[in-house]
């Protein structure tokens, strides 16, 4: 029988599927994500029901985030446990830019985007906020990551 590690490294985790966003008035965040995620970030859209309850879903070719409605109204609090907040990746520093100047014609008060050599040398970032509050980030495939992935079956020292 396989130990717990063997098998974890056996069964390797490719990507997130999906994530769930619960929001306050599903009429209030939904043309907020089709500004950020349809038209500025490319996604495609449905809408579905579950257990009678309204669901919009975005998804591209990887992954998916769904939208449903909350059935405890209280405010987001991004250091509370839950969710601080989730970033998107884009291949560039130019498309992060790109992104920013498109959320900001949009009316969505995106920061404008810049380096945060804080975090990498080469890490460039756009916040912003979605209606209940929850971050929401847009950062570049920065080379750390990029080598990561090109040499994740190299021999580790």
């Amino acid at each position: 029988m396989q130990s717990l590690s063997e098998r974890l490294v056996l069964t390797e985790v490719t990507g997130i599927d999906h994530v769930y966003i619960t929001v306050s008035e599903l009429g209030r965040s939904e043309p907020f994500y089709d500004r950020v995620l349809r038209d500025a970030l490319g996604f495609r859209k449905n809408a579905f029901a579950l257990g009678c309850d309204p669901h919009v879903q975005y998804f591209n070719r990887l992954f998916g985030i769904v939208l449903r409605p909350a059935r405890v109204l209280r405010a987001h609090e991004p250091y509370a446990p839950g969710l601080h907040h989730f970033c998107l990746r884009v291949d560039s520093v130019e498309d992060v830019h790109a992104v920013a100047r498109d959320l900001q014609a949009a009316g969505i008060a995106a920061t404008d985007a810049r380096l945060w050599p804080d975090y990498a040398p080469d890490y460039c970032a756009t916040f912003f906020e979605d209606p209940d509050g929850v971050r929401v980030e847009v950062t570049n495939w920065r080379q750390e990551r990029r080598e990561r992935a090109a040499h994740w079956d190299d021999p580790q020292p």
